[in-house]
């Protein structure tokens, strides 16, 4: 009786465990359609799309607050294994990623309605989409990586940040270059600015989506150290 009694205690939580995971890949997606859509957004000065995303933000926060709450009650109530443990305190920590990933987005959003009203500098969005799409596909890896358990593919993603840093140094000296050249690019240019510097933090966070794959997979955290590409101050 005992014996059976543990055999369903154990498979609850299993099925526990399934939903959270679940809900964090459903957040997930979330977060990946409200990075294409805001950078779609921008680049075709597209504000019913951008108030489509800021709206959006809302199910993206509920999400992470209901994932919450039921780590919370697994910890509270199951008494988790080593293992079963860093996978709550891996969903934890991924759905507060998740989280401030879909704020950058709304940011991104709110910028993209006060960009409709400017003169377009060059091809600046369609650089700032780019940078977009290279931020969506890494979290889209990180999630795979993370229903894989696959602890390659999440070093990979950390190392590909630094692509995403590069990307933003060069916008950054770019629009400093149109500020200097014209007067009048210098308000549209800081809104820019701002997102790319968005798009950047985004690629920290996916970041540390992936270094949550490394941890839940060998208990550790990976080794400090990683190289980051944001030389903007140097030139500040």
């Amino acid at each position: 009786m005992a014996k059976e009694l543990e055999r369903h205690i154990v498979s609850s939580f299993d099925r526990d465990l399934e939903t959270v995971q679940a809900q964090i890949m459903r957040m997930g997606g979330l977060v990946e359609a409200s990075i294409v859509d805001a950078a779609r957004s921008l680049e075709t000065r597209d504000e019913e799309l951008a108030t489509k995303v800021r709206l959006g933000d809302r199910q993206i926060d509920e999400l992470e607050e209901q994932i919450n709450e039921e780590c919370i009650r697994l910890l509270a109530i199951r008494s988790p294994s080593a293992i079963d443990l860093r996978v709550v305190l891996s969903v934890m920590k991924i759905s507060g990623n998740l989280e401030r990933i879909g704020d950058y987005s709304k940011n991104l959003a709110k910028r993209t309605s006060v960009l409709a009203h400017m003169p377009r500098v060059e091809d600046s969005a369609g650089s700032l989409r780019r940078m977009a799409r290279e931020v969506e596909l890494m979290l889209r890896d990180a999630l795979d990586a993370y229903i894989q358990r696959d602890e390659e593919l999440a070093r990979d993603i950390i190392e590909r940040d630094l692509e995403i840093d590069q990307m933003y140094n060069a916008l950054f000296r770019e629009f400093l270059t149109f500020m200097m050249e014209d007067p009048r690019h210098i308000t549209p240019c800081m809104h820019l600015h701002f997102i790319a510097k968005n798009l950047e933090r985004m690629g920290d966070h996916v970041t540390s989506v992936a270094e949550q794959v490394v941890y839940l997979v060998t208990g550790s955290r990976p080794e400090d150290g990683r190289p980051k590409g944001d030389r903007t101050a140097d030139v500040i």
